[in-house]
């Protein structure tokens, strides 16, 4: 009977000490504005998806096989009943050979296109650490695309290779980065910019107790290129 006390004492606390960790972890906060512009978001996902996918006469077994995402996920993805995270849309896109914003729904036509702070709604990592805001308006070009990134404390955030000849321009705004290429490391400060091949595996991680925020500028090839 003692042994079996001296156990759930040592369960309890563990359980205790396991909760203030998690309570201890940096989050993510998410604005009802957030909220209604994510449903929004997976609406417009929803549809693109769909139209994408009968234009290029793929079932979602053809589109899983191609993309590596589950079936079952990309037919909640066209139901629109979740929320896919950045990775997923990431491999949704290289699946179909469209750039990212395409899934977005970003087609106006309009000779000047505006894009207001409070209307790009933040896609994110499947830990909320990693948050991507698109910053091209609508339609502004197809083979260019430059997004807001931050990354809180800790985070690491492991990203597939992107179709073949995509490179990324990367511009550190605050803090320090870790971009790791294909293997290859390089530790990134305020103000320091990178390119890089983005066909390749990489990664991006804070080692830092400090939000990082960075400029990201991909770059698709051009068809023919």
């Amino acid at each position: 009977m003692a042994k079996a006390k001296t156990k759930t004492k040592t369960k309890t606390k563990a359980r205790a000490k396991a909760e203030l960790h998690e309570s201890a972890r940096p989050t993510v906060r998410r604005s009802a504005g957030d909220e209604l512009g994510a449903a929004e978001m997976a609406r417009r996902v929803a549809e693109v998806l769909k139209r994408l996918r009968a234009e290029r006469r793929l079932s979602l077994d053809d589109l899983a096989r191609r993309s590596g995402v589950s079936r079952a996920a990309l037919s909640q993805i066209e139901g629109a009943r979740t929320n896919p995270t950045l990775a997923v849309l990431w491999k949704i896109a290289v699946g179909l050979d469209v750039p990212f914003h395409d899934l977005l729904g970003s087609n106006e036509d309009q000779s000047v296109r505006v894009l207001r702070a409070g209307q790009a709604t933040p896609l994110r990592s499947g830990d909320g650490r990693m948050e991507s805001r698109l910053l091209s308006p609508g339609g502004a070009t197809s083979d260019t695309e430059v997004y807001d990134l931050r990354l809180q404390p800790k985070a690491v955030h492991e990203s597939d290779s992107h179709g073949k000849g995509t490179t990324e321009t990367l511009v550190v705004l605050t803090g320090s980065l870790r971009l790791i290429v294909d293997g290859s490391q390089h530790d990134l400060h305020t103000g320091d910019s990178v390119f890089f091949h983005a066909d390749l595996p990489h990664s991006y991680e804070n080692r830092t107790a400090r939000e990082i925020r960075c400029l990201d500028v991909i770059r698709y090839p051009r068809r023919g290129e």
